[in-house]
C-alpha cells in the first residue's frame, strides 16, 4: 500500500490488503473480513490463567512460601505493540468500524505504517473479556513493520503490548495464514479473553492471504 508521504510520489508502491469478520473489520490494500464481536466462547473454556508468583516471608527462614496472584495492569486501550525478535515497534491507534463496514464484514485500515486496534472486540489487561485484535498494513516495495509478521520463527517469541495502565507481555502461540475471503469465518474470532491477535497481509501472497499471529499471556 502506498504511504501518505512525498516519497510515495517518487516511487510506486504496491498495496496489500487484509481480511477480518462481521462486527469489526480491517484490511490492507485488499479487504480485511471481520467476524462478529459477540461470538460465543469455544466449548471447554477459553480464559487464560496466569500462574501465581511465589515468595517467602521476610525475616522468617522457616516460614512456608506464600502464594500471591500475579498482577497484570487493568484492561485498557493499547497504545503500542512491539516484537523485539523482529525489531517491530509501532504505536497503536484505535479503529472503530462504521456501520457499513460491519454490515459488509470488511474494512480497510488507514494507509499508514501504524498499527490499529479494533475497538469492537477485546481490550488487553486484567478483566479482559475478549481477544484483542491489532491490524496493520504490509507493503510491497519498501520495508514496513508488519511485513515482519510473515515469519514462522516467531512462535515462542515475546510480544509486548503497552497501554495507559502499564505493560503486558505475551508469547506467540502460532503464525498461520488464511485466505482473505474466508478469514471472517476463521476460529481466530472465537471469544478468548486475554489473547492478542495480530493480522496483516502475508508477504508471499499479499493479494490472496493474511498472516495471523496469536499470542497468550506470558507466565
Amino acid at each position: 500500500m502506498e504511504p501518505q508521504t512525498t516519497a510515495s510520489r517518487r516511487q510506486p508502491i504496491r498495496r496489500r490488503w487484509l481480511a477480518v469478520p462481521a462486527s469489526a473489520a480491517a484490511g490492507l490494500a485488499a479487504a480485511l473480513f471481520l467476524a462478529p464481536s459477540n461470538a460465543v466462547p469455544p466449548s471447554g473454556g477459553s480464559t487464560v490463567v496466569v500462574p501465581s508468583a511465589v515468595s517467602s516471608a521476610v525475616g522468617s527462614p522457616s516460614a512456608a512460601p506464600v502464594a500471591r496472584k500475579a498482577t497484570r495492569p487493568l484492561a485498557s486501550a493499547p497504545t503500542a505493540v512491539s516484537v523485539d525478535a523482529v525489531d517491530l515497534d509501532v504505536r497503536v491507534l484505535p479503529l472503530t468500524p462504521s456501520a457499513d463496514e460491519l454490515a459488509s464484514e470488511s474494512l480497510v485500515p488507514p494507509l499508514t505504517l501504524d498499527a490499529y486496534w479494533l475497538t469492537s472486540y477485546g481490550v488487553p489487561g486484567a478483566g479482559s473479556t475478549n481477544t484483542t485484535y491489532i491490524v496493520g498494513h504490509s507493503w510491497d516495495g519498501r520495508d514496513a513493520p508488519f511485513n515482519r509478521l510473515s515469519d514462522k520463527s516467531l512462535v515462542g517469541k515475546a510480544v509486548t503490548v503497552t497501554t495507559a495502565k502499564g505493560t503486558l507481555r505475551y508469547l506467540v502461540d502460532s503464525v498461520t495464514t488464511h485466505d482473505k475471503n474466508t478469514l471472517k469465518d476463521s476460529d481466530i474470532w472465537n471469544v478468548v479473553p486475554n489473547r492478542v491477535v495480530l493480522i496483516s497481509c502475508y508477504t508471499e501472497d499479499p493479494w490472496g492471504k493474511n498472516v495471523v499471529v496469536t499470542a497468550s499471556p506470558a507466565p
